[in-house]
């Protein structure tokens, strides 16, 4: 399995946009997608007001290129987001399997 760690940085004037974007448009999108196996909303925290994560776990790679597309190693940008992201970080591990 692979875990693939999306964070945002998001301009000071959209976080309640981006949060409600997240929320309510991401996730069940994201929900829907075959090979998910798991997608946890991470919200900001006091000392980083304007960042957020998603934590995926795909069931293979193969999986999160049909989502993501043959450049899954890149951000997917979701057409809402425009103008509200100042900044994408991606990161992919692969899962640990433990006894």
């Amino acid at each position: 399995m692979i875990v693939r760690i999306f964070r945002a940085v998001i301009y000071d004037n959209k976080i309640d946009h981006f949060r409600a974007f997240m929320l309510d448009t991401a996730l069940p999108l994201m929900r829907q997608q075959p090979g998910l196996v798991s997608i946890t909303p991470c919200l900001p925290r006091p000392e980083t007001p304007n960042e957020f994560c998603l934590v995926m776990v795909w069931e293979t790679v193969d999986a999160l290129a049909d989502f993501a597309g043959a450049d899954w190693r890149q951000p997917h940008v979701h057409p809402d987001e425009e103008g509200i992201v100042k900044e994408r970080y991606l990161h992919h591990f692969d899962l640990a399997e433990t006894a």
